[in-house]
Formats: C-alpha cells, sequence, structure tokens
C-alpha cells in the first residue's frame, strides 16, 4: 500500500477546492447568463430586479423593461437610460420611431438630417426633467447628458424591434458609410437569429 505524504493530500485539497471554486464562479456566471437571456412572461416585474449594463458604453445604465428579445414583444421597446455626467449614445440612425420622456436631469438633443448625403451640423435641443421629445425614422442623432452634476434618466419607446441601428465616427460621415450595428449592445448576448425586416 502506498502512502500519501501530508504535502500531496494538502496539495490534493487544494486541487478540489480550487476545483470547487470555480465550479461556482461558473455557475454564477451561467445562472447570470441564463436570467438576462431568459424570456420572461411576467405580467407584473419590478424595474429593481431587471439586469442592467452598460454594454461597452462608458457612462450608460442601460434597462430593457419590455423587448423583443427578453419579452417577446413584437411593436414596441421600452427602455430605461441613465447617463452619467458627460456620457452619451454614438450619433445614430434607425429605421423605427423613437420617444423619450425626460425623468430627471438635463442635456442636450443633436438632431442631423436624413436629407442631405451626411447628417451635417446638427440642430441642438435642451432637454430636461419632464420634457419629451421624438426623433423622426432615419434621422442621425445623438442625446448627451451635458450636465456635470447630475445623472441624466431618460424613458425610450422603440417601435419595430429589434431594431437595425447605423452608427456613425461624427456628423460629417456619408449616410451610406455609417456601420450596421445589428443586433444593438444590450441584444448581442441572447440573440438568437436575425428578424426578418418587411
Amino acid at each position: 500500500m502506498r502512502s500519501t505524504s501530508p504535502m500531496s493530500m494538502s496539495m490534493s485539497m487544494s486541487c478540489q477546492i480550487v476545483l470547487h471554486l470555480l465550479f461556482f464562479i461558473a455557475s454564477l456566471f451561467s445562472t447570470h447568463a441564463s436570467s438576462l437571456c431568459s424570456k420572461d412572461g411576467s405580467v407584473v416585474r419590478n424595474i429593481s430586479e431587471i439586469p442592467s449594463g452598460n454594454y461597452g458604453r462608458d457612462g450608460l445604465s442601460h434597462i430593457t423593461i419590455a423587448g423583443a428579445v427578453a419579452h417577446g414583444m413584437k411593436e414596441v421597446e421600452v427602455w430605461l437610460h441613465t447617463f452619467a455626467p458627460g456620457a452619451r449614445t454614438p450619433i445614430h440612425r434607425h429605421s423605427c420611431e423613437e420617444v423619450f420622456v425626460v425623468l430627471k436631469g438635463a442635456g442636450t438633443l443633436l438632431l442631423g438630417s436624413s436629407s442631405s448625403n451626411s447628417p451635417g451640423t446638427p440642430l441642438e435641443f435642451k432637454i430636461h426633467a419632464n420634457s419629451t421629445f421624438t426623433v423622426p425614422i432615419n434621422d442621425p442623432h445623438q442625446v448627451w447628458n451635458t450636465n456635470e452634476h447630475e445623472d441624466l434618466q431618460v424613458f425610450v419607446i422603440i417601435s419595430r424591434p429589434p431594431i437595425k441601428s447605423f452608427i456613425y465616427k461624427d456628423w460629417s460621415m456619408p449616410h451610406v458609410a455609417a456601420k450596421l450595428k445589428y443586433p444593438i449592445f444590450w441584444d448581442e448576448d441572447c440573440w438568437d437569429s436575425p428578424k426578418d425586416e418587411l
């Protein structure tokens, strides 16, 4: 019978502990991913329990309150966006209607033109708590928290989800050069297949 030294027993137990810890961590991530991507058919949901994230966009907190990918919505999608001071969306356009309601804070809506070769110099509109605005279909736009001291929080409703966005590097970039972003940032982890857009 072979004897096992205390040192090898200690290393064996350490390896087992590390393996258990790795499995535990992996289960946490898979639980988070599955809860983030599972279809939620609930009639009533608590916003504070809905997953949020910045999806690679510094200063943004995004929550899909009701969406195509997460909830099976067909006609509209509803988001809650919170922008830290200085944070902004990329300059972008999409072929859907979009309505914003400013819940708190202040900022600027920059709105370009879809009728020329590029967005051009954008019109600037000041936005603040209790204001609402719409973005015309395919008009390049950007929402920017220009307030240095307070978050900007907006409730967003879009039509025809999931949306196809076209991202611009600046306001002079030609429309035909804008880069397609589909699925949108927050749908990437749960995306199964492209939607036929009519």
